[in-house]
């Protein structure tokens, strides 16, 4: 039953079917539990034979139909290098380090290049700093929840202000240049925390000011009203806060903006003269909440030192930049339009009345 002949004058499927009766008709003389072992194993051996079988007759008609091809892919070259070896992609990393010495003379800031392969981390550049820090501990960097929501991570990779996090490793890459004009792709990956703000050490920036600038604004509802559960708005109401309230506060706008750099941390008089985009997307995104009774309130706010809005120029880096795809542009484009018009009755500009607001833009 063994022989050639024999297999090809049936089908796979024939001879299993008869192979698998005969191998039941002879396993019932065994115990149960012996039973089950020899049909299961001497089945599955069936089945190779049948599928081995399948490969030889497809292979002897391609080689007859197709007699080039066959000689073509046997006189293929085989590679003799195995799928098991790994390969490694080594990245160069120009990272900034920088630390205060409380107990003698101030270092100046420094770069150092660390090279590691990307094959043994994640594919974002968080994950190449994390392996970084496993080989250099003392390099400080902010993380935090590694999906784009906390805004810890903010830095400069490439020359881009970005989220470590969201920014993959080939994108950086790709942005990386050898100089100043040169469109070549550098090898080294150029890491600096956010320009043009204080330093604490390494990539880590100091923040204060931009905290302080975003409580001047009072992000939070104020509502004259108490409801029993709950504000309720409209359908179109709750609209108008979408590319708004998905900002993470991550400071990559208002650092990569000129007018930010040079009046950013300017206060006069206790008050900031350019609050920057972010803060002023936040200010527009409670201007523009329907449940948010004092409109007014905040329009005279920023209506008292108009630096701070009106030191935007429109150069839209800040919109360029934004990890979250935000236009914080467009939402001050909107603050001036609310502070250029006249409110119902008055020859001149003015904040506008809650009501009149809503007519303008809701």
């Amino acid at each position: 039953y063994t022989s050639k002949r024999f297999f090809f004058e049936f089908s796979p499927l024939s001879l299993s079917i008869i192979l698998r009766s005969l191998s039941l008709s002879l396993c019932r003389c065994l115990p149960s539990d012996l039973f089950f072992l020899c049909f299961d194993m001497f089945t599955s051996s069936l089945s190779l034979v049948s599928r081995r079988m399948l490969a030889q007759r497809a292979a002897s008609s391609f080689s007859a139909l197709c007699p080039q091809q066959t000689a073509l892919y046997a006189s293929a070259p085989v590679s003799s290098a195995s799928s098991s070896v790994k390969t490694s992609n080594p990245v160069t990393f120009e990272v900034y380090r920088w630390s205060e010495n409380p107990d003698g003379p101030q270092k100046e800031p420094t770069t150092q290049l660390y090279t590691i392969d990307t094959n043994e981390c994640g594919p974002m550049m968080l994950d190449a700093l994390l392996k970084i820090k496993e080989i250099d501990p003392t390099l400080t960097l902010r993380r935090s929840c590694r999906e784009g929501i906390c805004g810890s991570c903010a830095m400069n990779i490439s020359g881009t202000n970005t989220l470590a996090c969201l920014c993959s490793i080939e994108d950086a890459k790709k942005r990386a240049k050898k100089g100043p004009g040169q469109l070549i792709p550098s090898s080294v990956i150029p890491v600096y925390p956010l320009p043009h703000m204080p330093v604490v050490k390494d990539l880590v920036p100091d923040l204060s000011t931009f905290y302080e600038q975003h409580a001047s604004v009072e992000p939070w509802l104020q509502s004259n009203a108490t409801p029993a559960k709950e504000h309720l708005q409209s359908v179109a109401q709750r609209k108008h806060l979408d590319g708004l309230y998905e900002c993470v506060l991550c400071a990559c706008c208002s650092t990569s903006c000129p007018s930010y750099w040079w009046s950013g941390s300017v206060v006069k008089e206790g008050e900031p003269q350019y609050l920057g985009p972010a803060v002023l997307l936040q200010a527009f995104r409670w201007i523009v909440d329907s449940r948010d009774d004092k409109t007014e309130q905040r329009l005279k706010s920023l209506q008292e030192n108009h630096l701070k809005l009106y030191a935007c120029h429109g150069i839209l880096n800040c919109s360029m930049v934004c990890p979250k795809h935000l236009a914080p542009g467009e939402a001050i484009a909107k603050l001036k339009v609310l502070m250029d018009t006249p409110a119902a009755g008055q020859k001149s500009a003015a904040p506008l009345a809650n009501a009149t607001y809503k007519e303008l833009f809701l």
